[in-house]
């Protein structure tokens, strides 16, 4: 777990009291690894969490059951909370943001993972100064492997910036944008990337199953050839570009496969029509 273009932000969880309203699936995963770290780092003091969501799936409820945080539709803080995680679907974000601006303080940071929603759409609904990080993260936060790009606006401080940062970093990788508008591209890229992973095994298995193997096996080569290359690009420093010349002899099977995959009418330009794509819908729904 690591952060990028940030690696001198290490500074210690000690935001206390935390405020998450909207514990769906893509924040209880967030929860999961902010409560239960790995390598040794310091997890979140469950005594200082309040969820606002009693509506939240049921395996979110399993772990906050776990540690004795009993979600509601309003908490009663011992004070004005020192983080604020937004969970809620875009569609219900002003209602909740003005609730919100009354329960905050000048010390608060809001971190908000409500996709679509930007800085200056948030911060209208908040106190003049507040301090805002936006997030996307991505699916695979849900088991500490995710990829998250975070931007902060100007009032964000030092100390919070770091604190986030560590607590972020829990679930997975943390890349600091240099300007919101690379949001759409990190979204294209980042944000939906796994559901192409996904579509990429799925395509593996079924031309693994016409050239005869079992839908069982074939499933079972893809996902673990997968994984497997997933793992040796996170392990190594060695680029993909190289990674992907070390497995390819001249006139062998790998250089036949690449033959059709890089030519013009290959890979690059579907991947570079659907980033485009997504990249054009992020924009969209950001209004």
């Amino acid at each position: 777990m690591m952060s990028i273009l940030d690696d001198d932000l290490t500074g210690t969880t000690t935001f206390n009291p935390v405020l998450v309203v909207g514990a769906g699936k893509m924040a209880g995963a967030i929860l999961s690894a902010w409560l239960e770290p790995k390598d040794g780092r310091e997890g979140l003091d469950p005594e200082t969490l309040f969820v606002e969501d009693p509506g939240s799936p049921e395996d979110v409820l399993d772990l906050l059951g776990k540690y004795d945080v009993v979600p509601q539709a309003r908490q009663e803080l011992p004070a004005a909370p020192q983080l604020v995680m937004v969970g809620v679907k875009p569609q219900v974000m002003d209602g909740v943001l003005k609730d919100l601006a009354s329960r905050i303080s000048p010390e608060t940071l809001v971190y908000s993972i409500a996709a679509g929603r930007t800085i200056s759409d948030i911060s209208k609904h908040l106190p003049e100064g507040t301090a805002i990080v936006r997030a996307m993260p991505n699916t695979p936060v849900m088991v500490q492997s995710g990829m998250t790009a975070l931007i902060a606006n100007e009032f964000v401080s030092t100390e919070q910036r770091s604190q986030i940062n560590d607590l972020v970093s829990s679930t997975g990788t943390v890349a600091w944008l240099d300007n919101e508008s690379q949001m759409d591209a990190v979204t294209a890229v980042s944000g939906s990337g796994p559901a192409y992973i996904f579509w990429l095994a799925e395509c593996l298995a079924k031309a693994g199953e016409r050239q005869g193997l079992s839908p069982e096996l074939a499933m079972t080569l893809s996902k673990a050839t997968i994984d497997g290359a997933g793992s040796m690009m996170g392990l190594f420093d060695t680029p993909p570009s190289q990674l992907r010349e070390n497995v390819t002899s001249k006139g062998g099977t790998t250089a036949a496969a690449l033959d059709v995959l890089m030519n013009d009418e290959g890979l690059a330009p579907l991947i570079d029509a659907a980033i485009e794509a997504a990249a054009k819908r992020s924009k969209e729904l950001s209004g």
